[in-house]
């Protein structure tokens, strides 16, 4: 038996979606560009899929634009607002983004960019008062993350809208690991701009999403062509867009029972984990939280040892972000709420999904139990103690 707790890091492709896809690849092979039938047709199916992800969003067709991954889209949000507002030398971010945000700071912090990081608390939760505090008139962009892939926590992003706006700043939110978690509104949230990603939600890889809201204005990121209204070039990716929007339909459809089922599978989970297996760590806020997500310390153990005890055993789990899983170094996250280094790298992260049973949460409290107490034997490590 397989069981698949890594749902942060990608969701299985929901048969609904694939049917979709393979319809359409049968049937469709115009360019969207073409003004002839077979051109006009797919372009109508694109029309479709972006009202389906615009409706899963609360936005508006016209405020969605495609790229090729929730990566692509933050990378275009933060470089396409410095391209805008060149005068403008400061980002404001925090401690916790995910590589897709972290990593392209690296990159133009060598070009001269300001990159401020708001701290977190324990639980994750960003430091106000230090954002706050942070905005100066040099401030192009504030970008916090909706829910940490790692630990779950969820940012109070509307506050977040609410200080920038006090100075004029525009908002940039990564979205792609609360798309489909929670319910998600982006009036709501008031953001200028989001990302979201195709295969977190049951659809396919190599697609994804920006929310531009209207009135926004945002350099191009991929200069040729005319495609997505001149704002981003290239060919479209027809069927992961028609797969996308296929998936954003579903959810809208299913999502609020889906997270409610999450939710009580992943609740059990904890609550097995905390009763059969001493000297545990619950790492994120406990409420305000993506419902799918643990992370979880086991300390005196190194979570490698424990990510593969299980792996033999047909358990597929994380030890963090899936775009950072093959560096040897400590996650930034856990190590920005407080965790000491040793810590840090006894944590697992375990998500759930849709596709998720009792039974996944049986076979999974039978076998980790027997894995930590073989490890802490070889480890020497005294739960008592």
């Amino acid at each position: 038996m397989v069981v698949y707790f890594d749902n942060n890091a990608t969701t299985p492709l929901d048969p609904a979606v694939a049917d979709k896809m393979c319809g359409f690849l049968k049937e469709h092979y115009g360019n969207p560009s073409s003004i002839y039938p077979l051109g006009r047709a797919v372009k109508e199916i694109i029309t479709s899929a972006r009202e389906a992800v615009a409706g899963a969003l609360g936005a508006q067709r016209g405020e969605v634009f495609f790229t090729g991954s929730g990566t692509e889209a933050d990378n275009w949000a933060i470089q396409g607002v410095l391209n805008t507002l060149p005068e403008k030398r400061e980002i404001i971010t925090s401690a916790i983004e995910h590589p897709a945000i972290l990593n392209q700071a690296k990159f133009l912090e060598k070009k001269g960019i300001q990159f401020r990081y708001v701290p977190v608390d324990g639980s994750g939760i960003i430091d106000l008062d230090f954002l706050r505090a942070a905005v100066t008139p040099q401030t192009a962009l504030i970008s916090v993350m909706h829910a940490n892939n790692e630990i779950g926590t969820v940012q109070p992003i509307e506050t977040v809208v609410a200080i920038a706006r006090e100075h004029g700043v525009l908002v940039h939110c990564d979205a792609v690991q609360s798309f489909g978690k929670l319910d998600l509104d982006v009036v709501k949230l008031g953001v200028d701009l989001l990302s979201v990603s195709g295969h977190k939600i049951y659809g396919p890889k190599g697609v994804g999403a920006l929310f531009i809201r209207k009135g926004v204005d945002l350099c191009p990121f991929i200069h040729g062509g005319h495609q997505e209204r001149g704002m981003r070039a290239g060919t479209e990716n027809t069927v992961g867009i028609v797969g996308f929007g296929e998936a954003a339909r579903i959810l809208m459809e299913r999502g609020r029972k889906d997270r409610d089922r999450i939710g009580r599978l992943t609740e059990s989970l904890k609550e097995g984990i905390a009763s059969h297996i001493p000297k545990v760590i619950f790492n994120g806020h406990p409420e305000k939280r993506v419902k799918n997500t643990l992370n979880v310390a086991f300390p005196g153990l190194e979570s490698e040892a424990i990510l593969l005890a299980l792996a033999t055993k047909g358990v597929s789990v994380s030890t963090g972000s899936a775009c950072s899983s093959e560096s040897e170094e400590v996650s930034p996250v856990l190590l920005a709420i407080g965790l000491r280094p040793e810590i840090a790298r006894s944590c697992i992260r375990i998500s759930l999904g849709r596709f998720n049973t009792e039974e996944d949460v049986r076979v999974f409290l039978r076998e980790l139990p027997e894995i930590i107490v073989k490890l802490r034997q070889i480890s020497a490590f005294d739960p008592e103690a």
